[in-house]
C-alpha cells in the first residue's frame, strides 16, 4: 500500500505586504479534469496563489489556513469522494472524509516546512504562525476521532516480544509495543506521546520479505521457467515452505503468525448462506474460485515433478489458502530505492491495525538514505493509545474478504455499484463537472449533508443521469412543474429498485450469543450494514417524493393565483 504523493507546490512569494502560497493541482493527476472543473465551480483557480497578509485580527491565520485548506481538500479528492461531492458553487468546501482531511492538512504542513527552509525572517514568522494553526487543526481532528484503547489482560505476548527483540537486533527502531486490544486482537500501542511527523516505526530493508528472497532460493530456477507466473505467486510458494523451515532467517516472524486467518476466504457454509442477497457473497465466492483455479494450475504438478523442493505435505490446498490470506492481509506495496514497486511482508508492521481515522498514512517508499522503510505520523498518538495504519480506501466487503474485519464507524467507501447503462455524456455540461461518469453507485445517505430539493441525500451524478434519460433538455434545477414531474419519476423508480434490493437481502438476526461462530457473526453484521444503506436510500426517496409534492403544490397554487 503506497500513500499518495503530495500535490501542493512549495512556493512562497511576497508582494509589498502580501504573502502567498501556491496551491496547485498538478497536470499529472489522473482526475485532473474533474478536479479542475470542481475548483472552478467553487471559485478557485487550479494554479492560483493564495494571498494573505499578517493582520491585527486574532483570527487572520485561521482564515488564511481555511482558504488554503478548501483548495487542498479538492486537490486530494479520490474518485469516490468526487462522485459523491455535492456540487454547489455557493457552499464552502468544509469536509469530505477523514482520509481527505488528513491528506489535505498534512500536504499543507509539508509545503510550509519546505518553505521554512528558504524563507526570510519576516516570512518565517508568518509561516510559523500558519504551521502552528495547521498543527492545531490536525490536533482538533484527532481529538474528535480519538477512541479509548482497552488492553486485554492476561494475554501472553512472549512471541511478539521475541519478534520485537529480533527486529531491534536487526536494526528496527520503534516507539510502539505490541499487546492484545479488545475487538482487534493484537495491536501496536504508543510507548510515548508521538507528534505529527514522528517516526513510529522504522524497518530496515534487510528484514523485509520481498521477491528478492525468492530469486535467491533453490525454487527460483524452476518457477522462472513457468509461463505467466507472477512474483506474488512465487512469494506465496516460498512462504509456504519457509514457514516450516527451522533454519529460516524469518522463523521468529513466522512463529508469530496465526495458524488460521479469519478472513472472508475462510467463511464456512453457514456464513456464506447468511450472506445470501448481498454483494459480499459474490465477492467471496469469486475470490475463492479464482484461488482454487490458481492452486489447481500449480498442484499436484509441482510436487510430482519436484518433490524435494515442493514437498506434497507442505503444499496442500489448506496451506495454499493460509499463504494467500497471509499475503492479502499483511502484504504491502513498497517502492524500493531502484524505483520498483514490490509486494512485501514487513515484520512488526503487520501488528498495526486499520482505522478510518489512521495515525499513519504515508509509508510506502523506502528511504534511500537509510535504506529503511519509515512509518511517520500524520496525526498525534498519545502514550497508551493504539496507533493505527491506513490499509487503503476499501469498502467493508473488501476488508472482510481479505482482512477479516468490519471497520468501526461510518465507512465512506461502503458503496453499492449500480448496473445502469450510463452512456458517455458531454463533460462540459454547465454546472455539472461529473456529467461524464460512466458507472454509478450509492452509499448510506446519512453521509450526505444536502437533503434539499433536487439532492435528497443521493449522489448528483446518478440523479443527473436518470434525469437526462427522461428529458432531451438539460436539467436546470428550476422550480417548474415539468422538472417536478421528472423528479417524481426518478425518485419513484429508485425507490422501487431499492425496495426490491431490500427484499432480496432479507432480514438480519444479529445474535450476540457465545455459540455463534466468528464467520456467521461477521456475515450478519455485514448484512445488517447493507440493510442500513439500502434502507437509508429508500427513506431518502420517500422524503424526496414528499418534498417534491410540497413544492409542486406551491407551484400550482402560485400559478392558479396569478392574474
Amino acid at each position: 500500500m503506497v500513500g499518495d504523493k503530495l500535490h501542493l507546490s512549495d512556493e512562497i512569494g511576497q508582494t509589498n505586504d502580501d504573502y502567498s502560497l501556491v496551491v496547485e493541482l498538478p497536470d499529472s493527476d489522473p482526475l485532473f479534469e474533474r478536479k479542475k472543473k470542481l475548483l472552478q465551480i467553487k471559485g478557485f483557480d487550479p494554479k492560483a496563489r493564495v494571498y494573505f497578509e499578517r493582520s491585527s485580527c486574532p483570527n487572520w491565520v485561521y482564515a488564511t489556513l481555511e482558504k488554503i485548506l478548501q483548495r487542498a481538500r479538492i486537490i486530494h479528492l479520490n474518485e469516490a469522494e468526487l462522485y459523491f461531492d455535492e456540487v454547489d458553487g455557493l457552499t464552502p468546501v468544509k469536509y469530505y472524509s477523514p482520509r481527505n482531511e488528513l491528506e489535505a492538512l498534512n500536504s499543507i504542513l509539508s509545503v510550509i516546512d519546505t518553505s521554512l527552509s528558504s524563507s526570510t525572517d519576516m516570512e518565517m514568522d508568518i509561516l510559523q504562525d500558519l504551521r502552528e494553526a495547521t498543527v492545531d487543526k490536525i490536533l482538533d481532528f484527532g481529538d474528535k476521532c480519538k477512541e479509548e484503547t482497552k488492553i486485554v489482560e492476561n494475554c501472553s505476548c512472549d512471541r511478539e516480544k521475541c519478534l520485537l527483540q529480533w527486529g531491534e537486533n536487526s536494526g528496527v527502531r520503534t516507539k510502539l509495543q505490541i499487546t492484545y486490544v479488545e475487538r482487534a486482537g493484537r495491536g501496536a500501542i504508543a510507548m510515548e506521546d508521538l507528534k505529527v511527523g514522528d517516526i513510529a516505526l522504522e524497518v530496515p530493508v534487510s528484514i523485509i520479505i520481498s521477491e528478492d528472497l525468492v530469486h535467491k532460493s533453490d525454487m527460483f530456477h524452476i518457477l522462472e521457467k513457468m509461463d505467466g507466473i507472477s512474483s506474488e505467486t512465487m512469494l506465496l510458494l516460498w512462504s509456504m515452505r519457509e514457514k516450516h523451515s527451522r533454519n529460516s532467517k524469518f522463523k521468529i516472524y513466522f512463529d508469530t503468525l496465526p495458524e488460521v486467518f479469519n478472513t472472508g476466504l475462510s467463511f464456512g457454509i453457514d456464513a456464506i448462506m447468511a450472506l445470501d442477497g448481498t454483494l459480499l457473497l459474490e465477492e467471496i465466492v469469486q475470490a475463492k474460485e479464482h484461488l482454487r483455479f490458481q492452486y489447481d494450475l500449480l498442484f499436484p504438478a509441482l510436487c510430482d515433478d519436484h518433490p524435494v523442493i515442493f514437498p506434497p505435505e507442505l503444499y496442500t490446498w489448506e496451506q495454499f489458502l493460509w499463504a494467500c490470506e497471509l499475503w492479502y492481509s499483511n502484504g504491502m506495496k513498497i517502492m524500493f530505492a531502484d524505483g520498483k514497486l514490490r509486494t512485501c511482508l514487513i515484520p512488526i508492521a503487520g501488528f498495526l491495525n486499520h482505522s478510518l481515522y489512521p495515525h499513519i498514512m504515508h509509508y510506502g517508499k523506502v528511504d534511500s538514505a537509510t535504506n529503511s522503510l519509515k512509518f511517520p505520523l500524520s496525526r498525534p498518538c498519545s502514550v497508551g493509545e493504539q496507533c493505527y495504519l491506513s490499509y487503503g480506501n476499501f469498502s467493508s466487503s473488501h476488508l472482510i474478504t481479505f482482512y477479516g474485519f468490519l471497520p468501526q464507524g461510518d465507512n465512506p467507501y461502503d458503496i453499492i455499484p449500480l448496473d445502469i447503462d450510463a452512456a458517455q455524456a458531454d463533460f462540459s455540461e454547465e454546472g455539472c463537472p461529473m456529467s461524464s461518469w460512466t458507472t454509478h453507485m450509492v452509499r448510506g445517505t446519512w453521509l450526505s449533508k444536502n437533503h434539499e430539493i433536487f439532492y435528497y441525500g443521493l449522489p448528483a451524478p446518478l440523479l443527473d443521469h436518470l434525469r437526462r434519460a427522461r428529458s432531451l433538455m438539460p436539467h436546470d434545477k428550476t422550480l417548474t412543474q415539468a422538472n417536478f414531474e421528472i423528479e417524481m419519476e426518478v425518485l419513484q423508480d429508485l425507490c422501487s429498485t431499492f425496495e426490491d434490493m431490500m427484499e432480496s437481502i432479507g432480514n438480519t438476526e444479529l445474535d450476540d450469543g457465545k455459540n455463534t461462530s466468528w464467520d456467521v457473526k461477521l456475515a450478519e453484521e455485514f448484512k445488517d450494514l447493507q440493510r442500513r444503506i439500502v434502507s437509508s436510500i429508500i427513506t431518502s426517496c420517500h422524503a424526496g417524493c414528499k418534498l417534491v409534492k410540497n413544492e409542486l403544490h406551491k407551484c400550482t397554487t402560485d400559478e392558479s393565483q396569478s392574474p
